[in-house]
């Protein structure tokens, strides 16, 4: 069944979707191939940019669809949902390679951290041949109150961090339900105008119509009126019919009696 011969939206909204599938795939294709992280993160996200357009269109077909449903039988809509499932499904499985393919770059991006390397300990060290039991017990106990306040301080700060990071991940959340609320109203939006556009096209055509009718109502009713005029002014020209309903001209009248 051809889409356009339903509704020319809905074959205009397939086409699209269509491209989109196809971009997706042969983007995915050529993911594949590239090694460097940083070029797979960018096409990741023109692949990601390409699924969102794709969602939004699918929105806009279900609301074409849904205001189709009193004008189209129930095998057609049953046809139309099927379609519109199969390109939800399609789309979630570019979704979930997509997610695939980011776990992976998540994962090469993990940095390994070492511990200083040996012999940086011996900086400063006094010889024990040198040192009393008293000042190496000194010596020891300041070590150790020093690594006690660099270690408090390191709790400090990733305390400070965690509670920062809280704060980013909250903010981004609020962020990302703001931006998806946005879409949503644009995409509402969106769909009003086209409505809009296709109520004028339809009030135009209705008025250009309406102008033709009159038009042709106001010849007929000039000719009735000029044959009228024309009956009126010579009545017995026989080239015009009577007019139905109108009554013929009165027949002059001869008196019986003439005083002259």
């Amino acid at each position: 069944m051809a889409m356009s011969s339903i509704s020319e939206e809905l074959a205009e909204i397939e086409g699209q979707i269509s491209d989109i599938f196809r971009a997706l795939s042969n983007g995915f294709q050529k993911l594949e191939k590239v090694k460097d992280t940083s070029r797979q993160s960018r096409q990741l996200e023109e692949l990601t940019g390409k699924m969102r357009d794709c969602k939004r269109l699918i929105k806009e077909f279900d609301r074409e669809l849904k205001d189709l449903d009193y004008k189209i039988d129930s095998e057609t809509s049953k046809i139309l949902n099927e379609k519109k499932q199969s390109m939800i499904k399609e789309l979630n499985s570019y979704v979930a390679l997509k997610k695939q393919y980011a776990s992976n770059l998540d994962n090469k991006r993990v940095e390994l951290f070492e511990g200083p390397g040996e012999g940086f300990a011996e900086d400063n060290v006094l010889l024990a041949s040198s040192m009393t039991n008293q000042q190496l017990l000194d010596h020891g106990n300041k070590m150790t109150d020093e690594t006690d306040q660099v270690i408090e301080r390191s709790k400090k700060v990733v305390h400070e961090t965690i509670n920062v990071g809280t704060e980013t991940a909250a903010a981004l959340k609020a962020q990302t339900e703001q931006m998806s609320r946005i879409v949503n109203e644009l995409d509402s939006i969106h769909f009003s105008i086209k409505k809009a556009s296709q109520l004028v096209k339809e009030i135009g055509r209705q008025v250009a119509t309406d102008r033709c009718i009159m038009a042709f109502l106001f010849l007929i009713v000039a000719g009735v009126i000029a044959i009228i005029i024309v009956k009126i002014v010579n009545p017995h020209n026989k080239d015009i019919r009577d007019i139905p309903g109108l009554a013929p001209p009165a027949p002059s009248r001869k008196l019986l009696w003439n005083p002259n």
